[in-house]
């Protein structure tokens, strides 16, 4: 297969095995971040050249993992597969009406060690090509505010990234998603694991109504904490514990308010 051309003018295309055809009549509707994470072992590799590490995987064919785009430290932007084709992105994950991630978003990888490596600041650069990039991908596509989502977002029990310290809020005032300010951490009421009832149902449908892969059980269960540690990690990042204090569930209540209203169906 030949490379094609870019899609966009903010980058060149470096071409990644790891791809195959969207489903026919796919609707790509969503924009996933990723970062690409610290290997085990390849830590010398990357402390000698991280992008070059995260782009050697990218396009190992061994590895089956890929994505539309990466973005280096510096602000480069490579294209790895077209918008077109079916990236090996997201893996097992949801969000809405969607169960196969793959097939209906973009996905970007943003070098950064990630939680291995102790989650370091996303370097301004890096994060202006990023904005640059959603900008020109969601304008194109008609990608929602609401659809610009973490991995996290759609996998909580197996992925933390971009992580807690990734400026969605920088992201927000650029034009960039859906956020709103986190409501001030507060002593208070506190949903946990183990607890059970009628608040535990209400909060498992605030986070379902809002996207979130989550069954209403009314039972405070270990995917409800992963659920919730992924809103925290997402939405109000200065404490990501899984607890729903007051905090969280006014934040979530805050941004579901936000959202744009749904036109009815004629």
């Amino acid at each position: 297969m030949n490379a094609p051309s870019a899609d966009t003018t903010v980058c060149e295309f470096v071409m990644s095995p790891n791809q195959g055809e969207r489903p026919q009549g796919a609707c790509i509707d969503t924009l996933l971040l990723h970062y690409t994470g610290l290997r085990e072992d390849a830590l010398s590799a990357w402390n000698a050249d991280p992008f070059g590490e995260a782009l050697r995987w990218l396009i190992n064919p061994k590895a089956e993992v890929s994505s539309h785009y990466i973005v280096d430290l510096d602000g480069r932007v490579f294209q790895l597969v077209a918008e077109d084709r079916r990236a090996w992105h997201a893996g097992r994950g949801s969000w809405k009406d969607c169960a196969d991630i793959n097939s209906c978003s973009i996905g970007i990888e943003i070098v950064n060690t990630g939680h291995a490596g102790g989650l370091p600041p996303y370097p301004r650069a890096q994060i202006e090509s990023v904005i640059t990039l959603c900008n020109d991908i969601v304008a194109r596509r008609g990608i929602a505010a609401e659809r610009v989502l973490a991995h996290s977002d759609i996998a909580p029990a197996r992925k933390a990234d971009p992580g807690e310290h990734f400026p969605w809020e920088v992201l927000f005032h650029a034009g960039v998603g859906h956020w709103v300010k986190p409501v001030e951490i507060t002593d208070g009421a506190r949903l946990m694991l183990g607890d059970s009832g009628e608040t535990v149902s209400r909060l498992q449908q605030q986070l379902v109504r809002y996207g979130y892969g989550l069954s209403v059980t009314g039972a405070y269960d270990e995917a409800t904490l992963q659920c919730v540690r992924a809103f925290q990690r997402h939405f109000r990042p200065m404490q990501v514990d899984g607890i729903a204090d007051i905090s969280t569930l006014a934040t979530l209540e805050s941004l579901l308010a936000a959202l744009p209203e749904q036109k009815p169906i004629a």
